[in-house]
């Protein structure tokens, strides 16, 4: 285990969990930063222990993944706390970074409940005041129908996903949402998997990896046309909170991809799309010049942070009447050389 921060002192509550992002060289180190720089500033009574999960080389890299900025893995540990633990790539790797995520679970405390967030994430809010069942897992349910992909004269939303819970033996009725119709994306259960939660991260990391793993090398005919990339752990996800008991989050729970966690993205999206609260506390984050001398970095964080586009973006959208599709914000910024990733 890496050194707690030195400057940054944790209170005790009564319920703490542990939370958990992976971070590597690249974009996501610096996407890190912000999360652990976010959660220390907007909830200061949290008395759980942040894991920073990095993948360590080995034959399913073709590259040394893990975090290559010491100032960024300073931050991280002296400033805010985290402690950076490392995890082994067996299944996924290069070909799968989105993999990452079922991987790293099982290199934390066993038994402990755990809330995974993706590193492109904002805590705006108390999280430690958040009602979680870690008995009853769940996700988050800002989403899009991207998977499956229909084709014509091709298995329905209803056979596709019958035939996953088939697969494992798992009650595919009991998944429906009875409150909407028949072949409509929504009534089948469907996450992104920017967050979740459990109380055992190995038990919930075995069948991520079981599940995972199976569809990929073994799908189930309806599948047989599917694109399982980059959707593998969205399609995978729904039957391990199922499996476990799990379903969609209730209300409860609102606060998370509302005015507690704030899940970007991309800057551009951030800025366009996102809360005043968001914009706020993430120029407020970045204001210190210890942060800002390393995420700049990154250079979409240096131009939309530091260099104005994040408000040009910001000018182009009504917060309060957005287009539907994401499709549709990302080619409105295109269109004014606004876009990087």
């Amino acid at each position: 285990m890496t050194n707690r921060a030195s400057d940054f002192s944790m209170p005790k509550t009564k319920n703490p969990f542990n939370i958990v992002v992976v971070a590597q060289s690249g974009r996501l180190q610096y996407e890190a930063v912000l999360f652990a720089a976010s959660l220390r500033a907007s909830d200061p009574e949290f008395s759980g222990r942040l894991f920073v999960a990095e993948p360590q080389p080995g034959p399913k890299w073709d590259r040394i993944p893990q975090i290559n900025d010491r100032a960024a893995r300073d931050l991280l540990e002296n400033a805010f706390g985290a402690e950076i633990i490392p995890f082994e790539s067996r299944d996924f790797g290069k070909d799968y970074p989105n993999g990452n995520k079922i991987e790293a679970l099982e290199a934390l405390p066993k038994g402990e409940p755990f809330v995974f967030f993706d590193t492109d994430t904002l805590v705006t809010g108390p999280l430690s005041s958040v009602p979680f069942d870690f008995a009853r897992p769940a996700a988050s349910m800002k989403r899009e129908g991207t998977w499956p992909e229909l084709e014509l004269y091709g298995p329905g939303y209803g056979e596709t996903w019958k035939s996953l819970y088939d697969k494992f033996g798992l009650d595919y009725q009991s998944s429906l949402d009875p409150n909407q119709p028949d072949e409509y994306w929504q009534k089948y259960l469907y996450f992104n998997a920017g967050w979740f939660f459990y109380k055992c991260p190995h038990a919930f990391g075995a069948r991520f990896r079981q599940y995972a793993t199976q569809i990929r090398d073994n799908p189930p005919a309806p599948l047989v046309c599917q694109q399982l990339y980059p959707w593998l752990d969205q399609i995978a996800l729904p039957l391990v909170i199922h499996g476990l008991g799990g379903g969609r989050p209730g209300p409860e729970l609102g606060g998370l991809d509302g005015n507690i966690t704030c899940h970007w993205r991309t800057m551009p999206l951030f800025f366009a799309r996102e809360s005043d609260l968001a914009v706020d506390v993430l120029m407020n984050i970045t204001a210190p010049n210890k942060v800002k001398k390393v995420i700049k970095s990154y250079e979409p964080f240096k131009r939309f942070i530091y260099q104005g586009k994040g408000q040009k973006a910001r000018a182009l959208f009504d917060r309060n009447n957005l287009p539907r599709r994401e499709q549709m914000i990302r080619n409105q910024l295109k269109r004014h050389k606004l876009w990087m990733r």
